[in-house]
């Protein structure tokens, strides 16, 4: 169930109900409500804000089911981010130098 995985993620993430509302954009009442499945079909709006804070996929919070592609970051790619983030840079920016040097790859390996 849907509020069972929030409820355990919440708690293991030390998140009160009202910090994952907040931070989600949800009142806390909400939250406690579908935790306590009184509310069983959270909106899917719902689910996507709360799996960005929880960060875990929208797909395991719905089934439970994890793949390769929902797999946390490591400490090092977590730090590298803040860092970017810090650093000013923006997505974009990020984007395209992971993309340039991706080409850059392929090019070396054309030679």
């Amino acid at each position: 169930m849907i509020g069972d995985r929030i409820h355990k993620i919440r708690r293991h993430r030390g998140l009160s109900m009202a910090e994952l509302g907040e931070r989600a954009g949800f009142a806390k009442s909400y939250v406690s409500s579908i935790e306590r499945q009184k509310q069983t079909n959270p909106s899917i709006h719902f689910i996507e804000q709360v799996a960005k804070v929880l960060d875990v996929s929208v797909n395991y919070l719905i089934s439970g089911e994890t793949s390769a592609d929902d797999q946390p970051l490591d400490e090092g790619w977590v730090q590298l981010v803040r860092e970017a983030m810090e650093s000013g840079l923006s997505k974009q920016q990020f984007r395209e130098y992971l993309e340039f040097n991706i080409w850059k790859d392929q090019n070396k390996k054309k030679e």
